[in-house]
């Protein structure tokens, strides 16, 4: 147990101020110290893990050998505040603020548009931050790299990179700019009349208004910490904790007798590894040691025979100490340093590679590692130092196994790392193979080397080794020792590749899954190399004009692009948007691309969220606890032991709900039985949120499972369970219509869930009155007016009672329409019961377990067509799998059923869709609402006509769209001009005709690289299938001194409804924004308001704020006509003494819109809005990986899809296999990879399902 001795001081900075901690905890990152202790909320909590770039920070430190300042961007969420003795921590409060000085990069990412929700936006400012006071005219490339560790949920990332891009020496604008013309000036039948182009602008920011970067602002580094820096304090610090003792040695000789005293102990430095595992996994260290201040650790020596790198230096500092390497090596010695090179650009994000070591990468030796494979196979000797002296062992397949005969002994630290240069005639490659390019854990990733007899192709030396395909990194090892002596050519290539199946084997129930294509990868990485290193051996044979070189076999030219990497590139896009008249006032700002008004805000961290406000006297924190099992009865709960836990002070249980616990069929707190992982059971209080979650772990529940247990759609069918009755809209004779067409086709597709992963997780925060029972709630929720009215029936209390607040809210789409009214009620009962305010916040992992997300989809076609393309009869059955409550399950299946046509005119249509019932958390709303899964289902029939009637799909679309005003399926009147108009500019814009062209000669030319390219039209249905969710109110005030409050019942959840709301106002007063203010919304101003949903909230919203400006400039009128010449001011004020109100109520009764599922017909939607997208895609047969062009935005961003689709489809075309295969969305690299069939994937062994558990299954 930790030493109950005092603490050292720990001394470090915070911008520019001294902070002096005391008695600090070992387990408090520097997130938490920085939002609880400091009170700088700026930077933000979003997922815990390092992975999303929200809480980034800098951190300065003098480096006493350089003598030089190093700044490095870190993830505050993973620092332990203990590790920052002397070093100066900058964050975006310390960057600018609107209250004193902006700083150039929190304006420009404001004016650039670069912020929506706002919640990643601090973030994004400081790493870019950290890359100006480093790179002051940074390259696109610097600037990428600086950025890889952030994640936008909503804005997208092209503004994001345009404001960066300002800073840049380099050209930003489009690529061809240097000929005069821009690609967008024209397309491939530019008809579009001169007037027409001068009503289109581009220009979103003027680059010449923005303030110049100016390093002389920036916060120096403190000179107190270069003195502690340089007269290096050699103490021991050591800091005690409630339950760790964190030990901070000042020399090496004092780290190694800690070590031998503590063998059990962890040395830590970046946190990056052991901290996630002891958040997530449950690992507890009761000591830990910190060597971060020996200097011994950080040392770099170059020898002629290779590089030595001490394991305390970042993985940033390692890829630069490499990256000079190589520029000084001849090409021959530094293959292994550039392999090394190759993973380190993609390994994680910039801020982990900041702070991750080398030491504690290979250390960590985790299976799915991007460096172990490549410093394996490249002879790597670790260095090892313990108080009885030092040794070396080998990198090898034993280390890498844990085996203790080649691992370190408990008192041995690493020191060194030692990799050695290679040499002619050897040959080292890296491959991995991830969900995306960039910060992501590889699936399979693998290193390579080859070394050969001088001047033959035989082999003298072979090592492979693979991550991510075994509970350790294994080595192809005996597999290469049989290969030594053979010749380098396809005898060979067969050969190693079934003894590397063979010896490197995957069982079915591998954790993880994806079984069947990492072995695929297994090979297609072999091949690969084998091609790799026979293009080197030619160019070596030309070189040094090796006899007998007809003996290496040839390659053939379109084999060349497998050697091909996708370069990472910049994403580079143009927004164009339709000018304001020239006879537009100047004040009136409609039309205009105005800034978010929180824009500056956001960019300064000065914008509130929900946990962002301060403590409030005597609060306490609740913590939630969830089921294990999915269909259980609750046999006892014991809640003994967590009630004694330090801190707590109760736990809430459904006994405690005064009111209504929730439905019959979805209760807030479970009662007796429970129907998924995940559901809500309890909920535990006390006084720190550290004490609360520590508490839920006691709380002990006992289970009796119950039968059935369903996960997937196919399951819930089997059982006949189902949440709602099935939707069905039919029109024509659908049978009739299938015995006279030319051929019908069949199919089924398969469409994934999606986590919302709302970049601010759900939180509330509910206070209470010290009368009549009333509660303020501030909560992150897109339908406040929801959340008070459960709030009220759980309380037993009348709505009015209860204040819902919502001043923003970190990102929505759609996840925080119901959900975050259970999450109020159950923090609401815990303030009831014990008189104290409560917060609630989840984290990521609890949110991603309780909340579900987008419905996966399992959908059957039948289409019958003629030979020409046109479709005569569509049948389609669709199956949502709802999870274990209703929630929104059966309007989303009406949606979906309503808008399957999408752009199409079929006269036969059959259209029916269920959702079911599962044992999994209840899938909810999610942005499109059952469109973008359902529409999926229509495209890939038009996708599968297209192959039958051997045509391209954008022909078979064409065919079939609305053509002339007609009515839908559900009999609603449609004029598809704009539609066609879309169509036809996508077509014209992104020359597609000449770029389809262009792919099918890439594709002749190349076999294992291949390109598709699609065209996706969209109608889109907007608002809600009910009058009464149409009607909005709006409340505006005018005070005496001429400025305005405007308030309305939407939700500002980065959509910029606030803005937009504005904008009406200040046209219809008359008056710039500037005189006008939007506070928060609130149920006390505005009541029974309807969810911020459906694409409608600023259309209605913006109604009833029209509404109310027009009743007060109705008002006004009389004065303005008697003082024309008057000012606001002078009108308002003349108002006030004659006593004419200066509040008006605004509403909006709503559009009409019903629907009628007895009869099949209505008008369910207000109107539609149209787009298409093209995307062009270029995809790795051997890896799956894909590359893209164009942005999307949701449904449109399905070109991307049937782009890849298009790509899979020439593969299969060319090798003979069948064309039609079964869609499944996403198509990750996995269903690319299994798509392109060819050698590799038919060599792989195949499991018989019947003979293991698969660790993973597909649930729609």
């Amino acid at each position: 147990m930790p030493c109950p001795s005092t603490s050292d001081e720990l001394v470090f900075f915070v911008n520019g101020r001294k902070v002096i901690a005391r008695n600090v905890d070992p387990e408090v990152t520097l997130l938490s110290f920085l939002r609880k202790n400091l009170r700088l909320t700026g930077t933000k909590y979003a997922c815990g893990r390092g992975g999303c770039g929200a809480c980034t920070v800098m951190v300065s430190r003098h480096d006493p050998a350089s003598r030089e300042i190093r700044h490095f961007s870190i993830t505050a969420c993973l620092v332990p505040v203990c590790s920052l003795h002397g070093a100066a921590v900058t964050t975006v409060e310390g960057v600018g603020s609107i209250n004193t000085r902006l700083h150039p990069v929190q304006e420009r990412i404001a004016k650039s548009h670069g912020t929506q929700c706002g919640f990643c936006t601090p973030g994004m400012v400081m790493s870019m931050y950290t890359l100006l006071r480093n790179h002051p005219e940074p390259s696109e490339e610097q600037l990428m790299e600086a950025l890889q560790g952030n994640l936008c949920r909503c804005t997208g990332y092209r503004p994001i990179l345009a404001s960066g891009r300002t800073f840049s020496k380099e050209s930003y604008g489009c690529q061809q700019k240097g000929t005069g013309l821009c690609c967008l000036d024209q397309g491939e039948n530019d008809s579009s009349s001169p007037s027409r182009k001068s009503d289109i602008c581009t220009e979103l920011f003027a680059k010449e208004e923005f303030l110049p970067l100016d390093p002389t602002q920036d916060l120096i580094f403190p000179p107190e910490l270069s003195r502690m820096a340089e007269n290096s304090d050699e103490r021991t610090l050591t800091f005690h904790g409630e339950r760790v003792t964190w030990i901070s040695p000042g020399t090496l000789k004092d780290l190694l007798e800690l070590k031998a005293k503590h063998p059990e102990a962890p040395l830590i430095l970046g946190n990056t590894s052991l901290g996630p595992a002891m958040k997530s996994q449950g690992h507890f260290h009761p000591i830990l040691l910190s060597p971060a201040r020996i200097s011994e650790l950080s040392l770099v020596s170059k020898t002629s025979d290779g590089l030595t790198i001490g394991a305390g230096c970042s993985l940033a500092q390692v890829k630069d100490i490499l990256a000079e390497r190589v520029s000084q090596l001849p090409e021959e010695n530094a293959q292994t340093y550039r392999a090394l090179l190759k993973h380190l650009k993609s390994l994680a994000g910039q801020q982990i590679r900041n702070m991750a070591s080398l030491g504690g990468h290979i250390i960590s030796r985790h299976c799915y590692s991007d460096l172990n494979p490549i410093l394996a196979v490249g002879n790597t000797t670790l260095n090892l130092i313990s108080k009885e002296g030092k040794r070396q062992i080998p990198l090898n397949q034993h280390f890498l196994a844990g085996l203790a005969s080649a691992d370190l002994k408990p008192e041995e630290i690493l020191e060194s790392v030692h990799i050695p240069h290679s040499q002619k005639w050897e040959f080292v490659s890296a491959f991995r193979q991830a969900q995306c390019q960039q910060n992501a854990l590889p699936d399979v990733s693998a290193g390579m080397r080859v070394r050969f007899k001088e001047g033959t192709n035989t082999i003298e030396e072979l090592s492979i080794v693979y991550g991510g395909v075994g509970a350790a990194t294994i080595s192809a090892h005996k597999s290469c020792q049989q290969l030594v002596g053979r010749c380098w050519n396809e005898l060979l290539l067969d050969e190693a590749c079934r003894l590397v199946l063979d010896e490197v084997s995957l069982p079915g129930s591998a954790p993880g899954g994806r079984v069947e294509f990492k072995r695929t990868l297994i090979i297609s990485f072999l091949f690969k190399f084998y091609l790799g290193v026979l293009q080197e051996l030619k160019k070596l044979v030309k070189l040094f004009s090796v006899p007998d070189s007809h003996r290496y076999p040839e390659i053939s030219e379109q084999f060349l692009s497998a050697l091909e990497d996708f370069p990472v590139t910049i994403p580079r896009g143009v927004q164009t948007y339709q000018s304001v008249d020239s006879h537009q006032p100047l004040r009136d700002p409609v039309g205009r691309p105005i800034m978010h008004v929180s824009g500056l805000k956001h960019a300064t961290g000065e914008a509130m969220f929900c946990d962002d406000l301060p403590m409030v006297d005597k609060e306490l924190f609740m913590a939630l606890v969830t089921s294990t099992r999915a269909h259980a009865k609750i046999i006892s709960i014991d809640l003994s032991e967590a009630l004694e836990v330090p801190g707590v002070v109760d736990v809430i249980t459904a006994k405690d709900i005064p009111g209504t616990n929730g439905a019959e069929d979805d209760k807030l707190l479970a009662v007796d039985e429970v129907l998924c992982v995940g559901q809500i059971i309890c909920a535990v209080v006390a006084e720190t949120d550290v004490q609360a979650k520590r508490a839920t772990e006691k709380v002990k529940i006992t289970y009796e499972d119950l039968e059935p247990i369903i996960f997937t759609i196919e399951d819930a069918i089997k059982h006949n369970s189902f949440l709602c009755p099935e939707k069905k809209l039919e029109q024509g004779n659908i049978e009739e219509a299938f015995e006279r067409v030319d051929q019908i086709v069949e199919g089924e597709v398969h469409v994934g869930g999606q986590e919302h992963f709302y970049m601010e997780t759900q939180r509330a925060l509910v206070i209470p009155k010290t009368e009549d029972r009333e509660l303020d709630i501030y909560v992150s929720t897109q339908d406040p007016a929801h959340v008070q009215k459960t709030v009220s029936s759980t309380l037993g209390i009348p709505i009015n009672r209860i204040t819902c607040h919502v001043k923003r809210v970190g990102g929505g789409f759609g996840g925080k329409v119901g959900r975050p009214a259970v999450f109020g009620a159950i923090a609401a009962v815990g303030t009831f019961k014990t008189g104290h305010p409560i917060r609630l916040v989840l984290d990521r992992e609890d949110d991603m377990l309780i909340t579900g997300g987008r419905h996966p989809l399992f959908g059957k076609y039948k289409v019958g067509f003629m030979n020409s393309g046109r479709i005569k009869a569509l049948d389609i059955e669709c199956y949502l799998n709802g999870g274990c409550t209703l929630d929104d399950s059966e309007q989303v299946t009406e949606f979906l059923i309503l808008k399957l046509e999408n752009a199409y005119k079929i006269r036969n249509l059959r259209f029916r869709g269920r959702a079911c019932m599962t044992n999994l958390p209840s899938n909810t709303a999610f942005r499109g609402f059952g469109f973008p899964q359902g529409t999926l289902v229509t495209e890939s029939c038009i996708t599968a006509v297209a192959a039958k009637c051997g045509l391209p799909p954008e022909k078979i679309r064409e065919k079939n769209m609305y053509k002339t005003v007609d009515k839908t399926i559900y009999k609603q009147a449609f004029n598809p001009e704009t539609l066609i108009r879309c169509w036809n500019e996508c077509l014209d814009k992104s020359s597609f005709h000449s770029r389809r062209k262009q792919v099918e000669e890439f594709n002749k030319k190349n076999y294992w690289k291949k390109k598709g390219i699609a065209i996706i039209p969209m109608k889109f249905s907007v608002g809600f299938a009910a009058t009464s969710y149409h009607q909005a109110a709006a409340l505006v005030h005018i005070y005496t001194d001429g400025s305005v409050l405007v308030t309305h019942g939407g939700n500002e959840l980065g959509q910029g409804i606030h803005t937009k709301m504005l904008q009406v106002a200040s046209r219809e007063l008359q008056i710039p924004m500037s005189y006008m203010h939007i506070c928060e919304t609130s149920t006390a101003t505005v009541p029974n308001t309807i969810a911020t949903a459906a694409s409608i909230g600023s259309d209605v919203n913006g109604r009833a704020v029209q509404n109310a400006c027009q009743i007060l400039l109705k008002r006004l009128e009389p004065i303005i006509k008697k003082s024309p010449e008057g000012t606001w001011e002078d009108w308002i004020e003349a108002a006030f003494e004659q006593r004419i109100s200066l509040s008006a109520t605004g509403y909006f009764r709503g559009y009409k819109a019903f629907m009628d599922w007895e009869k099949g017909e209505g008008d369910p939607f207000p109107y539609y809005v149209y787009g298409a997208a093209c995307s062009e895609v270029e995809i790795d047969c051997l890896t799956g990986a894909h590359k893209g062009l164009g942005e999307s935005g949701m449904f449109l961003g399905s070109s991307v899809f049937f782009a890849i689709a298009d790509a899979v489809a020439a593969v299969r075309r060319e090798r003979d296999t069948a064309e039609d295969f079964t869609a499944r969305s996403p198509a990750t690299p996995e269903q690319v990879r299994m798509a392109c069939v060819d050698r590799f994937t038919e060599m792989i062994p195949r499991d018989d399902p019947k003979t293991f558990k698969p660790w993973c299954i597909p649930i729609a």
